[in-house]
């Protein structure tokens, strides 16, 4: 069994993106937070160390850091492990120009409380449809 919510965003990079969401509480940097070369978070302590962005509608409240983070996202996609799609509450110009210039869809102005690790979630222009699986709903 599975719910589907519907989400409104604004349109930071427009374009369709779907996947599993990959979810962080915490600000992401993609400079010395993401390797480029594996997709893999590697900033010691966050809560998505380890884990890959590849493929993943990667959500988290706001970008930090480095200019060259931008750049770090475009890495990414050359090499083909970037993330299918960001979504944010508030978009950091770091990171809306690393999914403009990479051509990752990314939407912002999202109520991230609404979307869990491993939801399907899918972007058509400014609205999410998330949809949440019966393990993701069943109280813990």
């Amino acid at each position: 069994m599975s719910a589907e919510t519907h989400l409104s965003a604004r349109v930071v990079n427009a374009g369709p993106a779907a996947g599993p969401a990959l979810i962080s509480q915490e600000p992401l940097g993609f400079l010395g937070g993401v390797d480029p070369d594996t997709g893999v978070v590697i900033e010691t302590g966050h809560p998505l160390e380890g884990q890959s962005v590849a493929g993943s509608v990667l959500v988290f409240p706001t970008g930090k850091g480095s200019t060259v983070g931008s750049y770090t996202l475009y890495r990414l996609a050359r090499n083909g492990l970037a993330p299918a799609a960001i979504v944010n509450a508030e978009a950091d110009p770091v990171v809306a120009v690393g999914a403009v210039i990479s051509d990752i869809p990314m939407v912002d102005q999202v109520d991230l409380s609404r979307i869990q690790t491993g939801d399907r979630v899918e972007i058509r222009d400014d609205v999410l449809i998330v949809s949440s699986t019966a393990a993701n709903t069943a109280p813990p």
